[in-house]
């Protein structure tokens, strides 16, 4: 039985750390790298360009998120692993947590760095909202693993 594996990738090296740890440790697995584009309605309101919009916000959002697939999938190919690839727009823990039951993943990996009890509690945390809401094994990854 092959594994199904999701990597949770967004633009920081703690993401880059958890694809290398993923295509290194679970080469024989069905990987897939997930990038969620933050969506809410005041943030893609017509006049910032709403999904499903040739231009402004949700577009360029959009972009970044292919591009940063497209770095995660090269680091994957420097391993000679494969993986797929998924867009989602919402709440990242939602998404992620959505996505991990919607698709019977077995494994989550994810990144992580390091915040202070003030900048948690100002920011929250997508890694700790996952954690505390699967129950599917999660591998938190920091940038120098």
């Amino acid at each position: 039985m092959t594994h199904q594996i999701l990597v949770a990738v967004d633009d920081s090296p703690q993401a880059m750390a958890a694809v290398e740890h993923a295509v290194t440790h679970y080469a024989d697995a069905d990987i897939t790298l997930l990038s969620v584009i933050e969506y809410t309605e005041k943030k893609t309101s017509l006049k910032r360009g709403g999904r499903g919009r040739d231009e402004g916000w949700y577009a360029a959002e959009r972009e970044a998120a292919e591009e940063l697939l497209d770095d995660a999938s090269d680091l994957a190919a420097d391993h000679d692993v494969e993986v797929g690839t998924a867009i989602e727009d919402g709440s990242p823990s939602t998404e992620i947590l959505d996505y991990v039951d919607d698709h019977d993943i077995d494994v989550l990996v994810m990144g992580f760095r390091k915040r202070s009890p003030t900048g948690k509690a100002l920011f929250g945390s997508t890694a700790q909202d996952v954690l505390l809401s699967t129950d599917c094994p999660v591998v938190t990854v920091p940038k120098d693993s």
